[in-house]
């Protein structure tokens, strides 16, 4: 099992020490609009979260992905464009989002940050593969998963190098940055026992999806993902492809197809139809908006869990 989490607080103070001696207080640009508070940019809502809850009152943040888009084959405004050449701190994934990664390599910024330099993408198993469309792939062209915020401990990661990122650039509000990513850290923990706790004794761990984006989630609670389209929720699932999930269905008594609330529900509608199964949402909080079952990351993983508990029978 992972450690969770990782020892954040005396990293962050010790961190805050050294940049308070070595820059005389602080560096913290000041945006215009917001005078006395960083700007910060991030690529989409995870993101979003964690920099909101770790900056506080000492940043705005900006995202790229507005609520009710989905972020895959997002396309920037000039204005956005040049938004990441002002930030004191832009958050991305690199390759989840290619027309940021084109924005943030001519900002010429150098307060960037890659969560994929602290959470290194791994390879998405090969049947999250298979009906990858040209124009549509997630991830580099070795196959990477993307989606690493859907498990909690990596979350964490990312919230330490965010805090570490934050006292850099304002090592006067080090003691809050500090605070604020201790205390998510600690809500994320509890997170994570809960899906341990309440995913420990299920009557099955597969799960059938439309968006094959829960590697991450499934690999941390020992369950197995059964991906209909694959990595991309807009490609379409051949004849062969529907048979096969079929087939598993019936082989694992898996009772739900799951579907998301960003994506048409049409083939988790008409699969579970054909099968005589109900279908449910999976959310991966690639966004919030009214349809969400939940106000943010936190309550929408809780919403994850008590799907997942009701589709395994878990106890």
């Amino acid at each position: 099992m992972v450690n969770f989490p990782r020892p954040l607080g005396a990293a962050l103070l010790a961190g805050a020490c050294l940049l308070a001696t070595a820059c005389g207080g602080g560096t913290g640009a000041a945006s215009s609009e917001q005078p006395g508070q960083l700007n910060i940019v991030v690529a989409f809502y995870p993101f979003q979260f964690i920099a909101e809850r770790v900056a506080g009152s000492h940043a705005t943040v900006e995202s790229l992905t507005q609520p009710g888009s989905e972020p895959h084959d997002l396309e920037l405004t000039p204005r956005q464009v040049g938004s990441l050449g002002d930030a004191d701190l832009v958050i991305y994934e690199k390759t989840f989002q290619p027309a940021v990664d084109e924005a943030v390599a001519q900002s010429n910024n150098g307060s960037v940050l890659d969560t994929a330099s602290v959470v290194p993408l791994e390879a998405a198993n090969a049947e999250d593969l298979h009906e990858e469309e040209p124009g549509h792939e997630h991830g580099d062209e070795s196959g990477l998963d993307p989606h690493v915020w859907l498990d909690p401990a990596n979350m964490a990661t990312i919230t330490a190098e965010v805090a570490r990122r934050l006292i850099e650039a304002d090592a006067e509000h080090a003691d809050d940055y500090t605070a604020n990513a201790k205390a998510l850290t600690e809500q994320l923990g509890a997170l994570d026992n809960r899906f341990q706790t309440g995913l420990a004794s299920c009557a099955r761990t597969e799960f059938i999806t439309t968006h094959a984006a829960f590697g991450y989630l499934a690999a941390r609670y020992n369950l197995t993902q059964i991906g209909i389209s694959g990595l991309s929720p807009e490609a379409e699932p051949s004849p062969a492809r529907i048979a096969e999930v079929q087939t598993e269905a019936k082989e694992h008594g898996v009772t739900t197809i799951f579907y998301e609330t960003l994506v048409s529900p049409a083939v988790a509608t008409s699969m579970a139809g054909d099968l005589g199964l109900a279908t449910d949402v999976l959310d991966p909080l690639e966004g919030i908006t009214a349809q969400s079952r939940g106000t943010d990351y936190l309550s929408v993983m809780d919403a994850n869990l008590a799907a997942l508990q009701k589709a395994g029978d878990c106890r």
